[in-house]
């Protein structure tokens, strides 16, 4: 992509109503813009990051042997009066009128529409197991939204829905989500420490929130910090096998959200050395509720015995527009955010020093040409803008190399190379620069 046909309508000045850093940053930054409270328009940079957190966050779920599908935004209301959540669930829930005067509700969940789908088609046990999902957009109306992405109104979500013929059977689709959200989080940069939590109006007796360690945090959490060195379970993990030990490995270690905090239990279990109280951000939460969905809707398959019996439900939320801002939280300086690399808008910052300039231009485009055939995404700035300006919108950006060319460089036979992260700058031929960016041999 060329800058020059690029919308970036990035901010010199940071926004006063923006208090943590995601928020200023993205709205700085062109990626967002906010329409109402708790409400943001996906500019084209931040909405780039969007789909590739969506792309890894499906790709996990896939590899898990997680179905998608896509359910609507709006819902009926009678569906939530079976279940008994509908005068329960609060002010949150915006609740909506249709010119027939239907009641229906701007989804913030899905497991009533999800259990109706199932129960209309799956009727025996030989259906058995299922985990299906969907990245959707919810609402949930915030009494006070803040933090821009990571506390708004709109917002979208992966929810995934197991079912299963008994407990035994949906602990292990259980389990297949925990590990999976692991492998989630470490793919997008993140270090997530899985915390028993509340159950909250979601239900049920078993549920962990995955959080990532930020000053910003909105809530203190507890845990041994041996689980937050621990690394994922791995890409090549098997998940037809025994899933119980990764599980047991790290739900054995001291780890709570504040609702579930045990003071006397962390001081005795953790030693002092590895006692860690922080703030943290919630991006993912994992829930096993058994029946209470299945029995309130009549949701039952016909076992081996001819007899009807409730499905065994859990439901399994990730926020993938929250976790834009979580990764932003984690990976940032003062002159902007630091992407990594599986979610950076563009892969390559090309900077051309002196747009116009014969040479310059040849050069950048010769780059250019050839990141673009690798695969890399490169953003090239072809403006006219001076050369402070271009190196405090690439840094402001955040891509995870810049490759520099100008007049002067290339008249010495070098362009330079600045890696994003540490701050590293390489001088070298501008063929060796590109050639070494093509083979990510920065990396």
């Amino acid at each position: 992509m060329r800058l020059s046909r690029f919308f970036l309508p990035v901010l010199k000045e940071t926004p006063s109503e923006a208090q943590i850093a995601s928020h200023r940053l993205m709205l700085r930054a062109g990626m967002i813009r906010q329409e109402a409270a708790g409400i943001y328009a996906w500019l084209p940079l931040g909405f780039r990051v969007l789909k590739k957190i969506e792309q890894i966050v499906r790709e996990e779920q896939d590899r898990a042997g997680a179905v998608e599908m896509l359910m609507p935004t709006l819902q009926l209301a009678d569906l939530w009066r079976e279940s008994g959540r509908y005068d329960g669930y609060g002010e949150e829930m915006l609740r909506i009128v249709d010119r027939h005067e239907r009641e229906m509700l701007y989804g913030p969940t899905n497991e009533e529409m999800i259990t109706e789908i199932f129960r209309a088609y799956s009727k025996s046990y030989k259906d058995l197991p299922k985990i299906l999902y969907h990245i959707q957009w919810k609402f949930r109306d915030e009494r006070r939204p803040r933090f821009g992405v990571m506390r708004g109104r709109e917002f979208l979500m992966k929810d995934a829905y197991s079912f299963d013929t008994d407990e035994e059977s949906a602990r292990k689709a259980y389990n297949r989500m925990f590990v999976a959200y692991l492998n989630t989080f470490a793919r997008l940069g993140l270090k997530a420490v899985p915390m028993r939590a509340d159950t909250g109006p979601i239900g049920g007796d078993l549920s962990h929130e995955f959080i990532i360690l930020a000053d910003t945090g909105e809530s203190e959490v507890f845990c041994d910090s041996a689980l937050v060195d621990m690394g994922a379970p791995g890409l090549d993990v098997d998940f037809n096998g025994d899933l119980q030990p990764l599980v047991d490995k790290r739900t054995a270690l001291y780890a709570a959200t504040d609702e579930m905090h045990e003071p006397e239990r962390f001081t005795s279990e953790v030693p002092a050395d590895r006692q860690l109280s922080a703030r943290g951000i919630e991006v993912g939460h994992i829930f096993y509720f058994g029946t209470k969905y299945s029995e309130a809707m009549n949701a039952k398959v016909a076992h081996p015995d001819g007899q009807e019996r409730p499905v065994y439900m859990g439901s399994y939320g990730v926020g993938v527009s929250r976790l834009m801002g979580g990764i932003i939280e984690a990976h940032h300086d003062e002159a902007g955010c630091i992407w990594p690399e599986s979610v950076a808008p563009f892969g390559v910052g090309i900077i051309n020093l002196k747009a116009g300039d014969d040479e310059a231009d040849a050069a950048c485009e010769k780059a250019y040409l050839a990141l673009e055939a690798a695969g890399k995404e490169p953003l090239l700035d072809d403006t006219a803008d001076r050369g402070g300006a271009k190196f405090a919108r690439m840094d402001l950006i955040g891509l995870p190399y810049q490759l520099i060319i100008g007049p002067r460089g290339l008249k010495e036979g070098k362009a330079e190379v600045k890696i994003r992260a540490t701050g590293e700058r390489h001088e070298l031929s501008l063929e060796d620069a590109i050639a070494r960016l093509c083979e990510g041999a920065f990396s």
